[in-house]
């Protein structure tokens, strides 16, 4: 495994700014002969930097750190891939910590299954449209039934709020079951009138 000479940690190191033909020299020479002491100069400049740029993009100082170290190690293995023609030697190496750190990121579980205990079921709640329509329906029978004349709307009320029969009502009025019948026969005519369009 590859080894680089101690040095203090990443986060106590001042980065080695250096032109950009330096740094690319330093590649070459990676790239070419494995030269370690350029390896050297490359990490100490850039480990810091990247592992800096990992943290400005929410990783926490330790996972800032591995992706530092891995981005490095992947310049070491793969220093002969680099071209002067395609960008900076800073741009391919920070190319190669943003990729490590999506690939990072798409490793990571964004969610948490549940328990097997838990049963899965459809909500029997209806749809969202379907409780504003009910709702809609609803007030629209309460405004038809608001309309009716009074004598109407007593027996409607008496008849489906209270359940009486209409003998009942007729008892309970004091009024001829034919006249409760022909209240009650107004009444749905209106309000099935003004309810046309719920049909």
């Amino acid at each position: 495994m590859l080894q680089v000479a101690a040095s203090p940690p990443l986060e106590r190191r001042a980065p080695t700014f250096a032109t950009t033909r330096a740094m690319a020299d330093l590649l070459h020479r990676v790239a070419a002969s494995g030269d370690i002491e350029a390896f050297r100069k490359l990490f100490q400049s850039y480990a810091p930097r990247v592992k800096a740029y990992m943290m400005r993009q929410g990783a926490d100082a330790n996972t800032a750190e591995e992706l530092a170290q891995e981005t490095l190690l992947t310049v070491w293995r793969k220093a002969s891939l680099y071209s002067g023609d395609k960008g900076s030697a800073t741009t391919w190496i920070y190319t190669i910590a943003r990729n490590l750190r999506v690939d990072r990121l798409r490793k990571e579980t964004a969610w948490q299954p549940l328990p097997a205990s838990v049963e899965e079921q459809a909500s029997s709640d209806p749809a969202p449209d379907e409780q504003l329509a009910e709702a809609e329906r609803r007030e629209r029978v309460q405004s038809a039934l608001r309309e009716l004349p009074g004598d109407q709307s007593e027996v409607v009320v008496l008849s489906y709020i209270e359940g009486l029969s209409h003998s009942e009502i007729a008892d309970r009025l004091g009024l001829p079951l034919g006249t409760v019948k022909s209240r009650m026969r107004l009444a749905y005519q209106k309000i099935r009138e003004a309810l046309e369009d719920l049909r």
